[in-house]
């Protein structure tokens, strides 16, 4: 059982790199600290991803996150961090983070950072009736 966070992150092979899909992960439990005053900072993260040759593997990513849980850092920061981090591990086809953060002080923020691998164009939306 894992005592300690890291900032490690295992890949492994995409079992099918010949095909575009989606992988979706909802991570409910980020938190980080303002740091202007210290207070924690509680958001869900939401990732998306098209991989190219790699995956990212989910208990790997969980020890990530849980790395930034007593770092101070601006929302606008650490969503970044968190997909450059992730696109320089997996270097995937696409990957989008939207990091949902709750509501303090009357305020909510949401930030979302996107990488596009240079050339790789989406396939067209296939819309059903």
């Amino acid at each position: 059982m894992a005592t300690q966070p890291s900032r490690e992150l295992e890949l492994f092979p995409n079992p099918q790199p010949e095909r575009d899909y989606t992988i979706r992960i909802s991570i409910p439990e980020f938190t980080c600290l303002c740091p202007k005053t210290g207070q924690p900072d509680f958001a869900t993260l939401l990732l998306e991803y098209i991989p190219d040759q790699q995956c990212v593997e989910l208990k790997s990513l969980k020890m990530y996150v849980w790395s930034f849980r007593d770092e101070g850092a601006f929302h606008e920061a650490v969503t970044n961090e968190i997909l450059d981090d992730l696109v320089s591990a997996t270097a995937p086809r696409f990957m989008r983070l939207s990091a949902i953060f709750n509501v303090r002080g009357g305020i909510d923020t949401t930030v979302i950072a996107e990488h596009r691998a240079q050339g790789w164009q989406p396939p067209m939306e296939v819309k059903l009736p």
